[in-house]
């Protein structure tokens, strides 16, 4: 794997000075044999210099084809835009696949979409335009509308006949979907069924009639769990009188997925894990607010524990296992948040399923609880010689653990419900919130064993 990189960056080494030497013939035979991944990279490692040569070296079409895959912060994909000549930006989007040149676009100003879409052919500026008008995050959001669509009373061969004219601009062609004049989906066909069945079949006697699609307006967590759940390659996307409006393919919902992922764990975290940024006052103004609103919850465990100073006065050793005691409840919330969290993403919305979450959640706790109780009873006993101090730590954390999984799963249900991410309930929130009931539990059982104690 060394090999192969040292090998690609004498490639790049070798193509910036073809640049340099302004000779396009080497440039663009060495530069397309690259695959568009490596293309990608090559534009990436380029200076802003280099770059606008680069432009005149490669036709719209070809920096479309590697601008596709391109992997880059929206603030650079919009510098990159501008550093084009603003017709060649606009050529180049239109060339791009819908649903990709609408993920460009949108990372920029209304004004600017509009200049070019104004640059662009009439029919691309058109379907652009229709699909910029969905809502963020929905199934219409993602779609492309570059899809390949037959009717039912061709034949294989006619069939065939169109997917060869329309494959050069579809998206993909492993599914032909079946309509009706006014458009409405009344089945599939696969590009493998077309190949084996004879040329003077019916359409309508091979396709597939068992139909699953999703809605222009469905969320796109909910179209990507279809399509996991069915392994497809691509969906139909229908509106709200089922006719064919689009089809979202597998690529795109891989960035979902990880968008999604993203988000989950930038909320369990607390924090933006797709920061881009280096400058480090940008990243902590960011920061800062999550962490100014801890610092006052644990000023409130620090209070809480305050109330108790008598009692650590007559019983120092208590003061020993506050930290034991909250930070392993702790985790314990964390662990039961990540788990809560997963399974929301995963299930359907249903008080069923919310029930069971959450008493699987409390059972779960009572179960580590009773062994890490246990655990620490022995420790603490064997340690101090004290089995009725080991007593009150060990029922404290059964306790503390048990309430934190509650909470851990409990919590991400009520802000779903109320309308808000459950990834918010971040660890940081949970862990801080256990902090203050840990301390609540300990004190309390301790208080009702005082007299052995001192």
């Amino acid at each position: 794997m060394k090999e192969v990189q040292m090998e690609f960056e004498e490639q790049i080494e070798q193509l910036k000075d073809y640049l340099a030497a302004q000779d396009i013939i080497l440039f663009r035979e060495r530069f397309l044999e690259l695959h568009v991944y490596e293309q990608s990279q090559v534009y990436l490692s380029l200076s802003d210099n280099e770059r606008l040569d680069l432009y005149n070296f490669l036709s719209p079409k070809e920096m479309a084809d590697m601008f596709e895959v391109l992997e880059e912060e929206e603030e650079s994909v919009e510098k990159y835009l501008e550093e084009m000549n603003p017709q060649y930006a606009a050529d180049m989007l239109s060339e791009m696949y819908r649903d990709n040149a609408v993920d460009m676009l949108n990372q920029l100003e209304p004004a600017t979409i509009k200049k070019y879409l104004s640059l662009m052919p009439s029919e691309d500026a058109d379907g652009i335009k229709k699909l910029l008008n969905y809502e963020d995050d929905t199934a219409g959001s993602i779609m492309t509308t570059e899809y390949v669509s037959i009717f039912a009373n061709q034949t294989i061969k006619s069939a065939m006949a169109i997917l060869k004219k329309k494959a050069p601009e579809a998206e993909t062609i492993y599914y032909v979907y079946v309509v009706e004049l006014n458009r409405k989906l009344v089945g599939v066909i696969s590009l493998r069924d077309l190949i084996v069945h004879e040329d003077d079949e019916m359409i309508s006697d091979i396709m597939g009639d068992r139909l699953v699609y999703v809605n222009v307006n469905d969320d796109q967590r909910d179209v990507a769990r279809t399509m996991q759940d069915y392994d497809f390659l691509a969906i139909p996307v229908v509106d709200n009188e089922e006719r064919l409006i689009g089809i979202i393919t597998i690529d795109d919902i891989i960035d979902v997925i990880n968008d999604e992922a993203a988000s989950d764990y930038s909320g369990l975290a607390g924090v933006d894990v797709d920061e881009k940024s280096e400058n480090p006052f940008v990243v902590a103004s960011k920061r800062l607010p999550w962490l100014i609103i801890l610092l006052f919850l644990g000023i409130g465990t620090s209070t809480l524990i305050s109330n108790y100073e008598e009692m650590i006065s007559e019983a120092s050793i208590l003061a020993v296992f506050i930290s034991l005691i909250t930070g392993t409840a702790g985790n314990a919330g964390t662990q039961s948040l990540a788990v809560a969290v997963r399974k929301l993403a995963d299930s359907d919305d249903n008080k069923r399923s919310f029930r069971k979450l959450i008493l699987s959640e409390i059972a779960s706790g009572l179960i580590t609880g009773v062994v890490t109780g246990v655990t620490i009873f022995l420790a603490v006993g064997l340690w101090q010689q004290n089995y009725i101090l080991g007593l009150v730590i060990g029922i404290a954390m059964l306790a503390a653990i048990t309430i934190a999984n509650l909470a851990g799963s409990f919590i991400p249900i009520l802000m779903e419900r109320i309308g808000f991410d459950p990834a918010v309930a971040s660890g940081p929130f949970i862990t801080t919130l256990t902090d203050l009931t840990s301390v609540l539990i300990y004190f309390n059982i301790a208080a009702l064993f005082m007299n052995y104690l001192v």
